[in-house]
């Protein structure tokens, strides 16, 4: 993969640099100031999200964004934005929705109290990724739906579950429920997609688009699906909540679902010690895993899922279509 095309001008006086995307004109600053411990930049990774914006986009595009941003470094306290700096360009694209529950989604067009919404960014264009990034935006997370012609939220097109390993589980844990729960979910019709967190566990998602489940329904779905693998495997996997009934097994959060809730996106980096990637995984990968251990599936850096785009392409891109 190669990167866009960009001018750059640098001022001699001023540690900022000032960049061409498309049609828009960004201000980009401390391009050289570390945000991981390894001594990876804001360059850097401005450098990896602008390479990897053709494919990362698409799995972007018309969902609201929450960004996770460091700009003391992910060795510093960090936040989580849900709302649109005031100081945003007025070219960025915004939504505004209801910020408590989803029962008044869709049914409410003028927010009586600004208290009550959210303002979010949309990310429709390079740019806008590269100027949340400039903020030292680390992470990346969507929902599960996109938004409509009219800007209100659609019906879940995803279908996902959040495998995450209690210690002393590992990765390779998460391989064996994963295998289990695509079998399980073939069965039905559906076909999970797996792909690392970027952390300790994975997540398999699923396009559900065709089958016009109503919003409720993905959650219901692998709420069963999750309670029946607990009884299935219980000495593998769990489906409740409570830490203390985790220990040893993965917990299937189901509840990544709803409707007011988002996961990591596809190829977001996390703010970890290195900086590694969420992953989209092969199932050959994952069943190796599962046999023989998973621990080479942890950590992809950068460098490593841009080769891996490169060589096999985007494996969920039928996801983001």
């Amino acid at each position: 993969m190669t990167s866009p095309p960009r001018t750059c001008t640098v001022s001699p006086e001023s540690p900022r640099v000032t960049v061409r995307v498309g049609e828009r004109e960004l201000q980009l600053s401390n391009l050289d100031k570390p945000l991981f411990p390894t001594g990876f930049t804001k360059g850097d990774m401005l450098d990896y999200y602008a390479r990897m914006a053709p494919v990362m986009l698409r799995h972007l595009a018309r969902r609201p964004v929450t960004v996770k941003r460091f700009p003391q470094g992910v060795d510093h306290k960090g936040f989580i934005e849900k709302n649109v700096p005031k100081h945003a360009p007025e070219w960025i694209t915004t939504v505004t929705l209801p910020r408590k529950g989803t029962d008044r989604w869709g049914k409410r067009t003028a927010p009586a109290d600004d208290r009550d919404t959210t303002q979010f960014v949309v990310v429709p264009e390079l740019a806008a990724l590269t100027w949340l990034v400039n903020l030292a935006s680390v992470e990346f997370h969507t929902p599960m739906w996109r938004l409509g012609q009219k800007d209100q939220p659609r019906a879940p097109d995803l279908l996902v579950f959040d495998l995450d390993p209690g210690l002393p589980a590992t990765i390779s844990q998460c391989c064996e429920v994963a295998v289990v729960l695509r079998d399980r979910a073939a069965r039905d019709g559906i076909e999970l997609m797996p792909k690392t967190s970027g952390s300790k566990g994975m997540q398999l998602y699923a396009a559900v688009a065709a089958k016009r489940w109503p919003e409720e329904r993905t959650n219901t779905y692998a709420h069963e699906l999750a309670q029946e693998l607990e009884q299935s495997v219980p000495d593998l996997a769990v489906s409740r909540m409570a830490k203390s009934l985790r220990v040893g097994k993965v917990f299937i959060d189901w509840s990544q679902n709803n409707m007011a809730k988002t996961t990591v996106t596809p190829y977001s980096l996390r703010a970890l010690d290195r900086p590694s990637v969420s992953t989209p995984l092969t199932w050959s990968e994952v069943e190796e895993g599962a046999a023989r251990g998973g621990e080479k599936l942890l950590g992809f850096s950068p460098h490593d899922v841009l080769d891996r785009v490169e060589a096999m392409g985007d494996l969920f891109e039928t996801l983001g279509s």
